[in-house]
Order: structure tokens, then C-alpha cells, then sequence
């Protein structure tokens, strides 16, 4: 049986507690040793639902923990960066959440400090971890739907009323790393990303911005070389979206609108010959991607696998988010 390898957790964030807290007890290599938060009370009920022996009321004693190998941190946006290179210097391998930080200079901080350390850093794209999402890469590489040539992608929901006109969250936040194309379209340009197996070369934008500061919405262009086009969307107040779409020259391949983030049923996608107008249902069966993701990092953590993607490919990614947000706030072209 693998070692199980301790994790911490930093803060008691909603996705920390629906998901990741969940994958990692149900994983085969690592177990949940500790939570820090900054509300004890809270804190206590999550550790008594998952069995976590150790609560910490601050973050630098759960670095200070001799016992735990990984942290994870799932903070929000603006402090990835500052507690991703506390928990590195004190000698912990870092899986974060997405996106890794506010920008591509506190990405590549991040990625020197993890390099520099011999420490490990991954961020929790969790959706590349499923079967579908790697059948579907398998497909694309392969050559299954010809040369790819057209990516759409949508993460869109339709944020509470309430916090969109007091402004509340942190997501509404500009000095908290706030906005939909952060937050969701971080998504969007992943997936793009991956599936062309590139970088763009070249980003246009449009967004709707809220009194704050922050974009609510936002539609997003990249050009890739070989005449690739790929569209994204990411919104905080449209109605549900959660999808992609990867056209080829011979086939395209369709997803429901579960594409990030199908929780454990059966996952499904249609494959379109270039003249069909129905096409052919596929069935993945459920599986947990957050635990695949987590138990993924405790093996390259071990040294029993490499990482599924390092810390430059996400630094790579957040230069393309920065591009976006350039381009839509100049409503220029950017060239990367």
C-alpha cells in the first residue's frame, strides 16, 4: 500500500471543505493531518465531519508542523502568492488552487521559489485529471478529429443578486484578485491550451466590468499558429454554462454542460463526424477528480510519477489571462 502522506490545509474555504478535504481522506496515499483557520469554531465541525486530528488557529503554525508534506491552499486569490512561498520555505510541497496567483510575475515567483527549494508545486486544475478529459486529449492527440482547429469554452453562472450590488466576496474584489476571467475563464484558457498542445500567439477580449472594478463578463479570443481560433466566456451573471466544444478538420467532440466539473456520475460527450448532424454519445464512468488529482500529487511528491504539468505551464497560462485582461481593458489586439 503507498505511504499515506500528511496534508495540511490552509483556511476553510468551501472548495476545501466540499471537495478537496473529501478526495484527500478517500485517497489511497495521503490523509488529512491538519487545518488552519482563522475560525475555530467552523473549523472544529469540518475537522470532526473528516477526522482531522490537528486544528490550527493560524497559518504559520500549521507551516510549522514537522509532521506535514503537503499544504494545500485554497485562500483566495491574492494570498496564493504570499502563502505559497511561506509554505515552500518551510520546506512543504504546494498544491494550489487555481489561478496560482494574480499575474504571470507572482506566477514565476512562484514556480523560481518551488524550482529553487526542490520542492513541488502544482496547480489544481482538477479537471484534467478525469477520465473524459483524457480520453478526449488522447482523441485530439491522435489525430481522432483531424487537425484541431476551433476551441469554444464556457465557465458562466449567474452570481447571487445580493453580493453583486453590495459588491460582497472576493471574487468582486479587484485588490483580492477578483473577476469571472480569473475565477472561471482561468478554466477556459486551460483547456485551450491543453487540447491545442500550444501557446496563442496572439489574445483579443471584451468585458463588462461591475462598479467595483472587477469583469463580471467576458468573452475572450485566441489565435494559435496553423490558423488555430479558440473563444472563451466567463461570467458571473448569465446563466449556467460549463462547457467546450473541440472542432477538427474531420470530427468534433461536444460536451454537456458538467465539462469541469461532473462530480462522480457518469460522464458523457458526443463525437460529430464533419457532416453529422446528431453524432455518437460516449459514457465515461463517475469518477472523483479531485481525488485523481490528489492522489496524482502525492505520487509525484514521492517520487513515484512526474508531475501532470509544472508550475511553468501554469505561469504560461496566467501570461495569456494577463493578455486577456489587457486587451479587453484597451480594447486592443495583444500579441504574446
Amino acid at each position: 500500500m503507498a505511504e499515506r502522506l500528511k496534508w495540511g490545509i490552509l483556511g476553510n474555504a468551501n472548495i476545501a471543505r466540499v471537495c478537496v478535504i473529501p478526495a484527500i481522506q478517500k485517497s489511497a496515499n495521503g490523509r488529512v493531518h491538519a487545518l488552519a483557520s482563522r475560525s475555530p469554531d467552523a473549523a472544529g465541525q469540518v475537522a470532526d465531519d473528516h477526522k482531522i486530528p490537528c486544528i490550527y488557529h493560524g497559518y504559520h503554525e500549521l507551516l510549522s508542523d514537522p509532521e506535514i508534506q503537503i499544504v494545500y491552499i485554497p485562500l483566495p486569490n491574492h494570498l496564493h502568492h504570499p502563502w505559497t512561498l511561506k509554505a515552500l520555505k518551510a520546506g512543504k510541497h504546494v498544491m494550489c488552487e487555481k489561478p496560482l496567483a494574480c499575474n504571470a510575475d507572482q506566477a514565476r515567483d512562484m514556480a523560481d521559489a518551488a524550482r529553487e527549494s526542490g520542492l513541488l508545486l502544482m496547480e489544481a486544475f482538477m479537471y484534467r485529471f478525469h477520465p473524459r478529459s483524457q480520453r478526449i486529449k488522447e482523441m485530439v492527440v491522435k489525430g481522432s478529429i483531424g487537425a484541431p482547429c476551433l476551441l469554444r469554452s464556457a465557465f458562466c453562472f449567474h452570481m447571487d443578486d445580493h453580493l453583486l450590488s453590495a459588491g460582497e466576496g472576493a471574487r468582486l474584489k479587484p485588490e483580492m484578485g477578483g473577476g469571472a476571467l480569473l475565477d472561471v475563464g482561468s478554466y477556459c484558457v486551460s483547456v485551450a491550451r491543453w487540447l491545442f498542445g500550444q501557446e496563442p500567439t496572439r489574445v483579443q477580449g471584451q468585458a463588462v466590468y461591475h462598479p467595483g472594478g472587477v469583469d463580471i463578463h467576458f468573452v475572450g479570443s485566441l489565435r494559435f499558429a496553423g490558423d488555430g481560433l479558440a473563444t472563451l466566456e466567463a461570467s458571473f451573471i448569465s446563466a449556467l454554462q460549463q462547457t467546450f466544444t473541440v472542432v477538427g478538420s474531420t470530427a468534433a467532440i461536444e460536451l454537456p454542460h458538467n465539462a469541469f466539473v461532473p462530480w462522480e456520475k457518469d460522464a458523457t460527450f458526443v463525437v460529430r463526424a464533419k457532416d453529422e448532424a446528431q453524432g455518437t454519445e460516449h459514457v465515461v464512468p463517475g469518477a472523483d477528480e479531485y481525488r485523481l488529482m490528489v492522489e496524482h500529487f502525492a505520487d509525484a511528491v514521492s517520487g513515484r510519477t512526474p508531475l501532470a504539468y509544472t508550475p511553468e505551464d501554469s505561469v504560461l497560462n496566467m501570461k495569456v489571462l494577463d493578455a486577456l485582461a489587457r486587451a479587453a481593458q484597451s480594447g486592443s489586439s495583444i500579441d504574446l
